[in-house]
């Protein structure tokens, strides 16, 4: 699986999160202990931020990290995205 599609991914989860709680860049920032521009990194899906920044984000989010398999879809699960 390409990298940068697993930090994308991550990436909008962080910022679904964070609307959910109310919660503006610099806020999170400020919670994190990290700049606003690092939490904007975050959620650009930006590959060269640092493993501790997305710990930090994600702590700050109340959340944690889960490792969950990749599995690639099945026939069943695309066959209407090509007609």
């Amino acid at each position: 699986m390409d990298p940068s599609f697993i930090v994308v991914r991550l990436g909008q989860q962080v910022r679904q999160r964070r609307r959910r709680l109310g919660f503006t860049q610099a806020k999170l920032a400020t919670l994190a202990g990290v700049t606003r521009q690092k939490v904007i990194a975050i959620e650009r899906g930006d590959l060269s931020v640092g493993m501790a920044a997305y710990v930090r984000v994600v702590g700050a989010l109340d959340c944690e990290f889960a490792l969950v398999t990749a599995a690639m879809p099945t026939l069943d699960e695309i066959q209407g995205v090509f007609e």
